[in-house]
């Protein structure tokens, strides 16, 4: 018997976010999910008339593959997976994970290999079909978030089935005073930023691309950050747990990079020369994600946060960086983790997490209070 949360969700996927039609292909890529979920995935797209494809992976043998990486290998399974997704309309991944860490003990040059060459695929899925991820809830991830398993599921469902629609009226405000700013301006603990996001576009990000979601994104000009930021979320990226990043830049580019594996840090951000500059800006605003768990798809999306993004810059808000790297770093700005301001062009748009200006306060967290 199916859950009836999983029929709920993949309806959400399928309808609201990737709006299959009849006749569209859709690929199923599912890591460490259960059968059931995508059984209800396969019925929903079939219930619009598309035809469902699934590919089923592993991260245990994800990993192992990984840690022998070979570069011809890598280049064969690039072009076979390309070959698929160039005849796929859309794309919904479901990623669950026993172990947030799987990943830790892939040297470093095997994962940095394995994502250059594969690099053209994620941007193909990207940039070519209607997509939408989100992470499956599993106890390690229940462990991470400090809550029963049972707890977690049911936090789960309630974010990732939100109403993304009331969003909207907030999330256009913000896009279009994005869009008309110049200078940004970050203040907080351990905080003073400062950029242009002049002529960049601002992308509404409501359900469409990540399950849970809630944020308005851009980025920064290339050159124009200044200034030096404290993380305050912990992460994971590629597989290696980090906390307390914190970085500087000088003329756009991260000239220091701490944090309690700094060696690591630094390997990362030498990846290739795009990963010291920042691809991505946004503001975070998800009502009911108001704690990090090392999760970033959670995690960047909470109440009251920022995420500032070494790496790769998205085609549709796009500053010409390019990277293997894509890392959303998160910063919460609410009272409980030190607050701070977020000024557009001198005008204070959020303080200690609540957005200031009238046209956005239907995206502070009261207004989703049921």
């Amino acid at each position: 018997m199916i859950d009836a949360r999983f029929e709920v969700l993949a309806e959400v996927l399928t309808g609201f976010s990737t709006k299959l039609k009849d006749g569209e292909r859709v690929l199923i890529d599912a890591f460490d999910a259960p059968p059931e979920m995508v059984i209800a995935l396969i019925r929903s797209a079939r219930s619009k008339g598309a035809f469902p494809f699934v590919n089923l992976q592993s991260n245990v043998i994800a990993r192992e593959l990984l840690r022998g990486a070979d570069e011809e290998q890598y280049r064969t399974l690039r072009d076979f997976e390309m070959a698929r997704m160039k005849a796929m309309d859309a794309y919904v991944a479901l990623r669950g994970s026993h172990n947030a860490t799987e990943f830790s003990d892939v040297a470093p040059d095997r994962m940095q290999l394995a994502m250059k060459l594969l690099q053209p695929l994620v941007e193909q899925r990207v940039n070519k079909t209607k997509w939408v991820v989100l992470r499956w809830p599993t106890p390690a991830m229940a462990q991470m978030a400090g809550m029963s398993t049972e707890g977690f599921e049911e936090l789960y469902f309630k974010v990732c089935t939100l109403n993304y629609a009331k969003m909207e009226p907030g999330m256009e405000a913000l896009k279009s005073l994005m869009e008309n700013t110049d200078q940004v301006r970050i203040t907080g603990p351990g905080t003073d930023l400062r950029f242009s996001i002049k002529g960049i576009p601002a992308i509404m990000c409501g359900g469409q691309h990540n399950i849970p979601d809630g944020e308005v994104f851009s980025c920064p000009v290339r050159d124009s950050v200044e200034g030096y930021v404290q993380f305050n979320a912990p992460t994971v990226y590629q597989g290696t747990a980090f906390d307390s990043v914190r970085l500087a830049f000088k003329n756009g580019k991260v000239v220091d990079a701490t944090s309690n594996k700094t060696e690591r840090l630094n390997a990362i951000l030498d990846s290739d020369e795009g990963a010291r500059y920042i691809g991505e800006f946004a503001l975070g605003f998800n009502p009911y994600i108001r704690e990090p768990m090392r999760d970033i798809l959670f995690d960047e999306k909470i109440a009251g946060s920022f995420h500032f993004t070494p790496g790769q810059a998205y085609e549709r808000a796009d500053n010409g960086n390019r990277s293997q790297v894509h890392w959303d770093l998160v910063c919460i700005q609410r009272p409980d983790y030190g607050g701070g301001e977020i000024y557009f062009d001198q005008m204070l748009i959020r303080k200690d997490g609540l957005f200031s200006p009238k046209q956005l306060q239907g995206l502070n967290p009261d207004n989703f209070k049921s």
